[in-house]
């Protein structure tokens, strides 16, 4: 870890955190948090991937929408018009459109080849907006003057690092820049993840051998071909499978840094409360009270 104790933490000229977990268990709310004191600069891997990364991908997905239609497509054609995502922090929603989900074309589904098209495409863009964080860390610092960097890294980054490795890329370049910080969640924390996921499901990334598992199992169990297949049932039953998945590759993460209770997270309520907890994490960590 970059900090040797809590008091180090508390005592450091410059504080640098990566917050990791699921989606929902608090990791943009904290950096909006911190962000919004001036003191902190907030890098989201998730709006990296979307505007640096994929961007010119989803643009392109709205304009052969767009070239469908006769009146826009003639617009296009004469560059009379101006076809862009607006991804924000708080809004990724042309990511998630993009990277589409699987099943019946005529409910909204992609070719199953399609779908893992993208699934690799986002792969390769996590992987490079996550390393791009060193950077980040500089850039903050000499063109802004912050000192202080939290990064709000994507739900899916367990899946694209190997956290028993101790040469991954990525997780060596993380732990030796930044103090990562694990939000853990309870089983109830689960459950309503999963409730919330099933009223409003969304496409996400997973690791490509786990999707072809599941598409395989899906389809046998539910007797289903792609052409049938209902893509929003796809991903809810995916979803409910992949918390499991991700858990054990969130917490062998965690040994390269420090862990902090979703409980202790809903619990923050300025700057201070979060330099507090994660000053206990650390020294929870040296005790060996994880």
């Amino acid at each position: 870890m970059i900090y040797g104790s809590g008091h180090e933490y508390l005592s450091a000229a410059r504080k640098r955190v990566l917050l990791v977990g699921m989606s929902g268990l608090g990791k943009t709310w904290l950096s909006n948090l911190l962000r919004d004191t001036g003191n902190w600069f907030h890098y989201s891997v998730d709006f990296r991937i979307g505007t640096h990364y994929m961007g010119e991908y989803i643009a392109d997905m709205f304009k052969r929408e767009a070239m469908k239609l006769p009146l826009l497509r003639e617009l296009l054609m004469s560059d009379s018009v101006y076809i862009a995502s607006n991804i924000t922090f708080n809004n990724l929603a042309p990511l998630s459109t993009y990277l589409g989900k699987p099943g019946d074309p005529a409910r909204g589904g992609l070719p199953f080849a399609e779908y893992m098209k993208r699934q690799d495409q986002h792969r390769e863009a996590e992987i490079a907006a996550t390393l791009d964080t060193a950077r980040f860390i500089e850039r903050a610092e000499d063109i802004y003057g912050y000192r202080n960097f939290v990064c709000d890294t994507s739900g899916s980054i367990c899946e694209v690092v190997n956290p028993h490795d101790a040469h991954d890329p990525v997780m060596t370049q993380l732990s030796a820049t930044l103090l990562l910080v694990w939000i853990r969640g309870s089983d109830a924390h689960t459950a309503e993840l999963v409730r919330r996921f099933d009223r409003a499901p969304k496409p996400m990334y997973y690791q490509p051998a786990f999707l072809h598992d599941m598409w395989e199992e899906y389809r046998t169990t539910y007797g289903k071909t792609e052409a049938n297949c209902d893509p929003d049932h796809f991903v809810r039953w995916t979803y409910a499978r992949a918390l499991a998945h991700r858990q054990p590759r969130y917490a062998a993460m965690a040994e390269w840094g420090v862990t902090v209770t979703a409980e202790e997270v809903g619990l923050v309520r300025t700057p201070g409360d979060f330099d507090a907890l994660i000053a206990r994490a650390i020294d929870r960590r040296i005790s060996g009270h994880i």
